[in-house]
């Protein structure tokens, strides 16, 4: 069965809105965000010209987190080893630290990660991480001489289980940041608006809720089951991927205090309520992870589908017909972000997770060039 295309043109008004909010905040340029400057334009259906990856490095375990550096370097988070990990310009890898309190087991351990917008004068990481009870937020200072330094925890208490985790963070254009938070197996804090699971929140840098957030509290939507993908277009809007349970997974247009359905709904809900899907695929063909837009799409990493998914994007808030690419042909698939060009992404494998079939250089990053 292929993917389902909703337009959700009531979403997309009041997602709309929301990004003019955030244009307004922090000026044309935005301070970081997920979009390249080859993002879309009025079209942006055309389907890109995708080229075959290139392996840039090898022997990572179980890359989650991945943060583009200003000098082209990039750290990234392996899930169980609780390491942070530089992976320089020609691919070789040297660890840079570890994070204090990491409890991996399931889906859970060392999770997203997010350099802030103004490094290196702020010299700042920031990490999300599953500890022995619960799933926080925690702030470090990188140097690359010196590596991690200084663990800060931020937030505390987001519900943690062996599934549903979340774990996504990402500075939006507005410079506050993001978190995809998951149920942790108990689809009730999902529409539980003073919960902080099932949500995507939103925060300051001190870990407080954003002040112009929708319930006066750090809950930016909620009615989520599992999101794990974050990423903006040029003109602000929020796309967030999230894992169905048994039938659908879903791309959703966010808008601030949407209810995206959990559990009263997995997909499509007809409206009135709750905010429908952009798109939808069965959970075979995605299982989708990691998010990034560049060149006139929202690029999507999949794991149970081991596929990289490209979704045009409209220019409006809409979507084009998603298109799929290197289906099998490198395993789970987790992480997608931009390069800082932006003319090319960052692609990693999760085939070392206890759920794939790893090649001995697994688990890899590839480097996928674009146009």
């Amino acid at each position: 069965m292929g993917s389902t295309v909703r337009t959700g043109a009531a979403g997309r008004v009041a997602a709309a809105a929301a990004a003019a909010a955030l244009a307004a905040a922090c000026g044309a340029g935005g301070a970081a965000g997920g979009a390249s400057p080859r993002a879309e334009g009025a079209s942006g259906t055309a389907e890109a010209v995708v080229a075959e990856p290139r392996v840039h490095a090898t022997g990572l375990e179980v890359p989650w987190g991945i943060a583009v550096l200003p000098d082209g370097s990039m750290l990234v988070t392996e899930r169980d080893s609780g390491e942070v990990v530089r992976v320089a310009e020609d691919g070789t890898t040297e660890p840079v630290g570890s994070v204090d309190g990491v409890s991996p087991g399931g889906e859970g351990g060392l999770l997203g990660l997010a350099v802030d917008p103004a490094f290196p004068n702020e010299p700042y990481v920031y990490v999300y991480f599953t500890s022995a009870s619960d799933n926080r937020i925690a702030r470090l200072e990188y140097d690359p001489q010196e590596g991690l330094t200084g663990q800060e925890t931020l937030l505390d208490g987001i519900p943690a289980a062996g599934n549903h985790n979340g774990g996504r963070i990402a500075f939006g254009p507005d410079g506050l940041l993001y978190v995809a938070t998951g149920d942790a197996g108990d689809p009730s804090l999902s529409q539980d608006r003073d919960s902080l699971g099932g949500k995507i929140l939103r925060i300051t840098t001190a870990g407080e809720a954003a002040e112009d957030n929708p319930f006066g509290n750090r809950t930016y939507s909620y009615g989520h089951r599992n999101v794990q993908g974050l990423a903006w277009d040029t003109e602000g809007r929020l796309y967030a991927t999230e894992f169905g349970q048994n039938e659908w997974d879903e791309v959703n247009l966010i808008e601030p205090g949407g209810n995206y359905g959990w559990p009263e709904v997995e997909g499509e809900g007809g409206g009135g309520a709750f905010v429908d899907p952009l798109v939808t695929w069965t959970t075979d063909e995605a299982s989708p992870s990691g998010a990034a837009v560049a060149d006139g799409s929202l690029w999507v990493a999949s794991l149970r589908g081991a596929r990289l998914w490209e979704v045009p994007l409209t220019g409006d808030g809409g979507v084009g017909e998603p298109t799929a690419h290197f289906t099998g042909d490198y395993g789970r698939l987790r992480t997608v972000v931009v390069t800082s060009e932006g003319d090319a992404l960052w692609l990693s494998t999760s085939n070392r997770d206890g759920r794939g079939d790893p090649v001995e250089e697994d688990d890899r990053l590839f480097l996928v060039p674009l146009g």
